[in-house]
This record gives structure tokens, C-alpha cells and sequence, in this order.
């Protein structure tokens, strides 16, 4: 059994060790950035709708980015919150290069004691990207605190990777190698980042686990907010699987094969 505070202490120190390599690197281009480049997704923009005057709270923001590109689109205020100190540092630097320091602000918290660090405020917007669910063992207790931020009127988006990736081979994406429901973590230990597969880094253990589509809608409903839609993608954004061919800058199942989820989002609102 890993206790909550190896892998918390683990996977932070992965994640402060690649902030920097992430800040110079090409995959994420600040200079562009700085300059008016980068955006969220377009499907993630068309599915939040207009954000113009809303308070947005982005949990497990990284360097902000996507944090800094909803105040870019109107947003009143935004707020990101990530457990990352040189994560959070990076994103108030930012959002001061882009004089947007008077709309958006940087928490350095955990996820989990998001309600506590914020203040007890509620937003209009709570937004999750993709890639961040992973990190938590614990889908309920996000659902809790994720949906404690919503204010009334206002409502919760998620766009992540498909769980059912997490479970199939690299090489056919056809096997399946280990359980969809069985909620163990999966244990990583490797050098390098995605942004960079050769860089050099010591602080490489770091603990993920899989929640199937069905717990994170079940655990929203649980805590007060109205399922408005789950869509699922048959396309993402890296190559997640070796059978999978990049097609207008996405990367799908090859023509004639069956198809799989390669993503999902939804939005839930409170009444």
C-alpha cells in the first residue's frame, strides 16, 4: 500500500524537476506564447462557450498556460491551482510578462485542499485539462472539493484521456494488459518527459492511476452537479498508442480499423 505522502512527495518532485525543462522546451513555445501565440483546444473553447465576465478556477494548472489562455478570451478573473511551487512561480511570471497579473492569480496547493486554499470561494467556471486526473487516487474526494468550487449558476468542465488507453498495448492497441477497474496505481520509474524523452532527470518515480469514465460521472452527481454531457473522442492529441496515425494534426485509429475512445470530456452543472 502507498501511502498518500510517498506519492504525493514523489510525484511532485518529478513534476518541480521538469518545470523548467518544460518552461524552455518547444512542446509548450513561451516565447510564442508571450507573443499571442497557444490557446486551449478548439473543442475545449466550443464546449466551454463564451467565457467573457465569468470567474474560471483551473485545478492542476501546471505553468498556466491554459489558465492565462481563458483570461485571453475574456474571462473576469482566472485563478490556477497547482501543487508545484516552480510550476506556480512560472505562471505568475507569465501572466506578469502579459499584464494579465490583474485577472489572474497562482495557488500553490494541492488539488485535494483546494477548497481550504481558495478561500471557500465558488467560481463560475471550473475547468480541468487533460492529463490531470491521472494523478489522483482518489476520484470521490476530487468530485467533493471539484464540485464545492462551482457556484451556483456555474459549472464544472473536464476534457482528459481516455481511461480505456491506460489499459490496452502499445504495440496493436488491441490487449488488453491490465484491469480497468482494479484501482491500483500504475508505478513509473523512467528518465526523461514528454516534451523531452532524452532529458536527463533523477526525480523519475511517480505514481498514476486509471478512473474509468462511469466513477468520475458517478462521483460528480454524488456531489450535487447535473450531468449535462459526456462526449467521447475517437482521436487525441499524441501518439498514445503505436497503431495510431496522425491525421490534421490529430491522431486516429488507421482507416477501416474499429475504433476506441482515445478521449472524453463533460460538463456538469450546479442548479
Amino acid at each position: 500500500m502507498t501511502t498518500e505522502s510517498a506519492w504525493r512527495d514523489a510525484n511532485r518532485a518529478m513534476w518541480d524537476e521538469r518545470v523548467p525543462i518544460h518552461a524552455a522546451s518547444r512542446f509548450y513555445d513561451q516565447d510564442g506564447f508571450r507573443a499571442g501565440g497557444g490557446d486551449v483546444n478548439a473543442f475545449e473553447a466550443e464546449e466551454v462557450g463564451d467565457v467573457n465576465g465569468k470567474r474560471l478556477v483551473h485545478l492542476q494548472c501546471h505553468m498556466g498556460q491554459d489558465t492565462l489562455s481563458w483570461a485571453r478570451r475574456g474571462a473576469a478573473e482566472v485563478v490556477g491551482l497547482d501543487f508545484s511551487e516552480p510550476a506556480v512561480a512560472v505562471a505568475r511570471g507569465l501572466a506578469k510578462d502579459l499584464k494579465l497579473d490583474d485577472r489572474a492569480s497562482f495557488v500553490a496547493a494541492d488539488v485535494y485542499d483546494a477548497r481550504e486554499a481558495l478561500g471557500g470561494r465558488a467560481f463560475d467556471i471550473v475547468y480541468t485539462g487533460l492529463g490531470a486526473l491521472c494523478w489522483l487516487p482518489d476520484a470521490e474526494r476530487w468530485a467533493d472539493v471539484a464540485a464545492s468550487l462551482v457556484a451556483p449558476g456555474g459549472f464544472l468542465y473536464l476534457a482528459e484521456f481516455h481511461p480505456l488507453v491506460d489499459v490496452l498495448d502499445w504495440e496493436t492497441g488491441t490487449r488488453i494488459e491490465r484491469g480497468y477497474l482494479d484501482g491500483e496505481p500504475m508505478v513509473f520509474d523512467e528518465p526523461g518527459t514528454y516534451t523531452d524523452g532524452d532529458a536527463e532527470t533523477q526525480s523519475n518515480l511517480n505514481f498514476q492511476w486509471t478512473h474509468p469514465v462511469s466513477e468520475v460521472v458517478s462521483a460528480l452527481a454524488h456531489n450535487g452537479l447535473r450531468i449535462e454531457f459526456v462526449h467521447e473522442f475517437d482521436w487525441t492529441l499524441f501518439q498514445h498508442l503505436g497503431p495510431l496515425e496522425q491525421r490534421e494534426g490529430r491522431y486516429r485509429w488507421p482507416e477501416g480499423e474499429p475504433r476506441t475512445p482515445l478521449m472524453y470530456s463533460l460538463k456538469a452543472s450546479r442548479v
